[in-house]
């Protein structure tokens, strides 16, 4: 039954020589990859305005100036991006450029870095997408918080059917949001500049009461560099292609540095005109927190049941007018790419994982593709993470965005500084004058770029550490340290199970003899297959154990012992204190406290069952026993186990993984009958 659900939601498995099958064209990877810095400006600039309405409508002659500064970082980033795909095409990315360059630290910086914020991704995206639906239905902003995490379960489920599958699903809201947006934009331009058609938003006949008047310069300047921190939301998600490139079809690099190029461009001039649409047609945004007294419609305060509308569906009512079609399919599709926005997180989070887990960063199990070919476990691990982040901050986008970008920027910068000295590295080398040329230039990108990150990232830290960043200051620390300390254990075990270069044979793991003991609790045909299979095996020693808890049952089994004649001494074990597993972990170490060198092997019986709730009653004292008997030194544990008539209809079963590989199976023995036979005829 768990089988066919699995098949049903995620589909049939593929084999792994169909991974081939699974890379992108740049038409599906530009939805794939791009989807979260493209829906970035459907609430970049919204929060740009947000910040500066804090210290009232005269700060918002600031926007266009803020606006400029994220387009600069964000084409500089873009530009610093395309270098990197070229230099390590391998899907490392900011990760492997930080670890080649700058050392094993500052990979693992970027990336815990990276981790936080593709988890922030995906929940900051998921709850701005439910903020635009409860905007028309009241259920879902009553209950954002559930609405938004059954989201990400239906995300979850759609990446773990391939990267191919998901980015085919995507590839068109991806697209009708670009188109959508983008018409906006010309449309609105079209009417403002060639038309002279005035454009008004639903607000701009409100007003915003300051929140701080008469700011000093300082308190002015900082809450300007505040509303850059917040409108540098727009470059989140550009380091994802980077990360991805082992998903593109070949020529790997190439496809991938043309992709970043495009949506570099498209974000850009979304970016661009919203923000300028929104100025031109006075749309009013306050801080969600004390927006019911701090906008005033008509003069007097919205009130609690206010609902502010984002700056895109403001827009679009000022160009299409309110309650036109393409008013709702724009809000429609904003809301949809918002939602798809995860997406972008559940491609780069995975490889990621991966990667980290091949270099013993991470547990092993990241790095093992699941029935589909993608990183299930990464998969579901990131949704795990972003479900907890809207769950504890009950899907709110200004709590979630303040813990936003921080980390990316980390990344950004680290990334930025290793590719200059990976260029300089290779300028001491090259001797080709034009190859030397273009290390320069790409040089010179990337030394550009480490400068503007790095400041927007000081500057990030700087307006948003007290307003809940050092909760990500506190989680990338954390999550350093505990890779650090998979890797060290990594490291120990290997060091510790290597076998010696020499040859020479450990005489440790030679035994001297064996004894075997089987555990009896009762006379029964499980206990008899036991006894013989130990007897089997041609132990040194063989006694059977049993513990006498009830003093008539002990009697009882020890009078049926002799009366059967069983070859077997049984030995029984005192428990005053009614316990099992304790009395035969001391006899067992009293075996191995006479015999060092000697092994000792428990025999236990068990039941196999057919269904899960059978599990609960069997079984229980043979696990707990094994599991303290596995930390015993010279003592080996095996598991006989007794069918019952419930696990009949199991032994059929074919595997889960290869649900044709039976019938196949069975077809080619049954061919190989056919050639055995003779011919009917002759």
């Amino acid at each position: 039954m768990t089988d066919l659900v699995k098949r049903l939601f995620i589909g049939r498995a593929l084999r792994s020589t169909q991974l081939h099958e699974q890379l992108l064209p740049k038409r599906i990877a530009l939805p794939v990859f791009a989807s979260d810095a493209l829906s970035s400006v459907a609430y970049a600039p919204q929060e740009i305005l947000v910040i500066l309405s804090i210290a009232g409508l005269s700060f918002y002659n600031f926007a266009p100036w803020v606006a400029a500064g994220v387009v600069v970082v964000m084409l500089t980033v873009v530009a610093s991006y395309r270098q990197n795909v070229h230099a390590y095409p391998s899907g490392g990315g900011d990760y492997e450029v930080a670890t080649v360059n700058l050392g094993r630290n500052a990979g693992l910086t970027v990336a815990s870095a990276l981790m936080v914020d593709y988890v922030l991704t995906v929940a900051v995206s998921v709850a701005n997408g439910v903020d635009y639906v409860g905007a028309t239905i009241p259920y879902v902003a009553e209950h954002k918080p559930l609405v938004a995490i059954t989201i990400v379960v239906v995300l979850t489920v759609v990446n773990l059917r391939g990267i191919r599958e998901s980015g085919a699903a995507f590839a068109i809201p991806t697209y009708a949001f670009m188109i959508s947006v983008l018409g906006l934009v010309a449309w609105g331009g079209f009417r403002l500049l060639v038309l002279g058609d005035e454009l008004r938003a639903p607000t701009a006949g409100y007003e915003i009461v300051a929140e701080q008047a008469d700011l000093t310069a300082f308190a002015a300047a900082f809450l300007i560099l505040r509303a850059f921190s917040s409108g540098c939301a727009a470059l989140t998600g550009v380091e994802a292609i980077s990360n991805g490139v082992p998903a593109f079809r070949k020529p790997k690099s190439k496809n991938a540095a043309t992709t970043l190029l495009m949506m570099g461009l498209i974000a850009v001039t979304m970016f661009v005109g919203i923000i300028a649409l929104g100025l031109a047609s006075g749309v009013k945004l306050a801080d969600p927190a004390t927006v019911a007294h701090s906008m005033l419609i008509d003069g007097r305060p919205a009130g609690p049941g206010y609902y502010q509308q984002p700056i895109i569906a403001q827009v679009a009512d000022a160009v299409f007018g309110d309650g036109s079609l393409f008013f709702f399919v724009i809000s429609a599709v904003t809301a949809l790419i918002l939602f798809l926005a995860a997406n972008t997180a559940f491609n780069g989070f995975p490889v990621l994982g991966s990667i980290l887990a091949q270099d013993r960063f991470l547990p092993r199990q990241l790095h093992t593709r699941g029935d589909r070919l993608a990183f299930s476990n990464g998969i579901v691990i990131l949704a795990a993470g972003a479900c907890l982040l809207l769950w504890g901050f009950e899907a709110d986008v200004s709590r979630l965005l303040n813990l936003y970008i921080v980390g990316v920027f980390v990344s950004f910068t680290l990334s930025q500084i290793g590719m200059v000295r990976h260029w300089t590295r290779h300028l001491r080398t090259e001797t080709d004058p034009k190859v030397r040329a273009q290390m320069r230039r790409s040089r010179v990108i990337n030394f550009f770029g480490g400068v503007m990150t790095g400041l927007v990232l000081m500057v990030v830290l700087l307006t948003k550490f007290t307003h809940g960043a050092w909760i990500v200051c506190v989680a990338m620390p954390v999550l350093f340290l505990t890779m650090k300390g998979i890797h060290r254990h990594y490291e120990n075990v290997a060091r510790e199970l290597a076998v010696s270069e020499n040859g020479v044979v450990d005489e440790s793991m030679l035994p001297a003899r064996n004894h075997a003991v089987v555990l009896v609790s009762k006379i029964h045909k499980p206990t008899l297959r036991a006894l013989a299979y130990a007897r089997a095996t041609r132990p040194s020693t063989l006694e059977a154990v049993t513990v006498g808890v009830e003093g008539e049952e002990a009697r009882a089994l020890r009078e049926e012992w002799e009366r059967r004649g069983i070859p077997v001494p049984l030995k029984m074990l005192d428990s005053p204190y009614r316990e099992i597993t304790r009395p035969v972990l001391e006899y067992v170490k009293s075996l191995r406290r006479r015999s060092p060198r000697d092994v000792v092997t428990v025999y236990i019986p068990e039941y196999v069952v057919g269904r899960w709730w059978e599990h609960l009653l069997h079984n229980q004292s043979a696990l707990r026993l094994k599991g303290r008997l596995l930390f015993q030194p010279g003592v080996m544990v095996t598991s006989v186990p007794w069918q019952l008539h419930s696990s009949d209809r199991l032994k059929g079963r074919p595997e889960p993984s290869a649900p044709g590989a039976v019938r196949r199976a069975r077809g080619e023995e049954a061919g190989r009958e056919v050639a055995r036979e003779p011919d009917a005829k002759a």
